[in-house]
């Protein structure tokens, strides 16, 4: 999405602090900035982002410092700007790398040969199972969007928009094959089936009685009851 489709891409900045990232730094954990003693096997870019989506969880994106991000990821601020260049990325990627797992997958499904019928319920499943599965993320995002630069915002709504206009053409396939109800305007049940999906944060818990895979199951059906032909 936007200047860093499907990677991190790495940036040399002037930190906060002065410091200033190496083009030499790799995305493993030996990369610039790393704080001595750190231990872990992750990458600087993985502990960035495990951090951030943490602490922007817990407190909010804007009471959260990039200076918290840091101590908490145990790599210094140059490291931090030679990854990702700012707060406002690091935002940017906790949601740009849901949407390009989703991309990918409703794409894949999306392209393969068989009951139209079929693959809408497992494209519909699917965007479940992966929203719940990274349910901290898609908070975090719908709750800071507005704070993005307009630059990332724009960028994001046209990712957003082209990974629906794929999920509706399978409903505009379904009515062409006569599958699903001709009346049915297919952007309409795009935004209805979403406007669900993008609810789940505000009463989904793991810790709940419906597993992801069954709340996936009773939209997915949901979904196919209200398109099929009667």
């Amino acid at each position: 999405m936007g200047a860093r489709e499907g990677q991190v891409m790495a940036r040399s900045t002037t930190g906060d602090d002065g410091g200033t990232g190496t083009a030499a730094g790799t995305a493993s954990g030996g990369g610039p900035g790393t704080s001595s003693g750190s231990g872990s096997a992750a990458s600087v870019p993985e502990r960035l982002l495990a951090e951030a989506t943490r602490l922007f969880a817990e407190r909010g994106y804007d009471r959260t410092s990039v200076q918290e991000i840091v101590e908490a990821a145990g790599v210094t601020k140059g490291a931090l700007y030679h990854y990702f260049g700012s707060k406002d990325d690091l935002l940017h990627e906790i949601y740009g790398r849901v949407l390009r797992l989703q991309t990918e997958r409703l794409d894949a499904i999306a392209a393969r040969e068989g009951d139209v019928r079929e693959r809408l319920a497992e494209a519909a499943a699917d965007v479940v199972v992966t929203s719940i599965q990274n349910l901290d993320d898609t908070k975090i995002f719908f709750r800071s969007m507005h704070q993005l630069s307009p630059e990332k915002q724009k960028a994001v709504r046209a990712e957003r928009r082209r990974y629906h206009e794929r999920f509706r053409s399978l409903v505009e396939e379904g009515q062409r094959d006569g599958h699903f109800r001709p009346g049915l305007r297919p952007d309409l049940v795009v935004d209805f089936f979403f406007g669900s999906v993008h609810h789940l944060g505000t009463w989904y818990h793991a810790d709940g009685p419906l597993s992801a895979e069954q709340v996936a199951t009773e939209f997915s059906d949901l979904l196919l009851h209200s398109v099929r032909q009667p």
